[in-house]
């Protein structure tokens, strides 16, 4: 029964190989989304099909790319897809658990989750490391109970989509009991709030986990010591009938998961965001270094 489960995946490669299937492969607007939708999209073209690229989209128009048929798949996470799509309350504190619930309800809108790379990006909020030798806050509590006392003396920011989203920073001021002002909260497009925080435009800074500019930057990360956001660990989305007609899709992308962490994914996104690399050289040199494309 194996030997026959092998030969049928060898001549699915073949197929592919011989009719060069057409995949449409997703990607959000940021740089760790752009590496992630490069490394499928050659991994696939390595193994025969030919790729459309639909990258540098807002989470909902990726996820409705996907439910409607005009995304194959994509890069996302299973937090957010617990919270945003799923709609979701329960807070899960095994990554493991969490994909697999995930996966059982996603199931029911033709959506399978494959295996997830060891990497969490979950939200998270930071402040310059001046600001935390000088306050002293190791967790969010710490922020929220200083800034109750003192009311006007931070200003936040924020991406327009984590302003809006419901897993984002009001759900976040909500359960951590910041009373908080909407003029306290600076809304500017993905990736500028390191600058701003940077240039003291502003005093705390929504940030990914696996952003190295993080580093860059010399920010101190707060602990989410109530655990409101859910992990964020990687998994591509496919359509069901996607991989039904290609199942070898999940082999082909299966290295990703073996091969990246959380330490390795900081330092591709490094390279684009410092380095100044393509995110498209970063993830050809990354999969020329491990032998998986030529």
């Amino acid at each position: 029964m194996k030997k026959l489960a092998v030969l049928m995946l060898v001549v699915a490669f073949s197929l592919t190989a011989l009719f060069g299937a057409t995949l449409t492969v997703g990607a959000k607007n940021f740089t760790e989304q752009y590496v992630l939708g490069n490394l499928a999209s050659l991994l696939l073209e390595e193994n025969g099909f030919n790729v459309v690229e639909r990258f540098g989209l807002s989470s909902f128009v990726a996820r409705q790319g996907l439910t409607t048929g005009q995304i194959d798949l994509y890069p996302d996470y299973t937090g957010t897809a617990w919270v945003t799509y799923l709609d979701q309350e329960e807070i899960i504190n095994d990554p493991d658990e969490l994909l697999e619930k995930v996966r059982e309800l996603d199931a029911e809108n033709g959506v399978v989750w494959l295996d997830r790379i060891n990497a969490n990006n979950t939200y998270a909020l930071a402040i310059r490391q001046e600001d935390y030798e000088k306050y002293g806050f190791e967790t969010l509590s710490d922020l929220v109970a200083y800034w109750n006392e003192h009311p006007n003396e931070f200003v936040v920011g924020v991406d327009y989509e984590f302003y809006e989203r419901p897993d984002g920073f009001f759900a976040f001021a909500d359960h951590y009991g910041l009373d908080i002002q909407d003029s306290q909260v600076s809304t500017m497009q993905l990736g500028l709030t390191y600058e701003a925080i940077s240039n003291n435009k502003i005093d705390i800074a929504m940030v990914f986990a696996t952003d190295p500019k993080i580093l860059r930057y010399n920010l101190h990360v707060l602990e989410d010591d109530q655990n409101f956001w859910p992990y964020y660990h990687i998994s591509y989305a496919v359509r069901k009938d996607v991989l039904d007609e290609y199942p070898e899709i999940e082999e082909i992308l299966r290295p990703l998961t073996q091969y990246l962490n959380q330490d390795i994914l900081i330092r591709l996104n490094y390279r684009v965001d410092v380095d100044g690399v393509e995110p498209e050289v970063v993830a050809r040199d990354y999969l020329q270094g491990l032998g998986l494309i030529e």
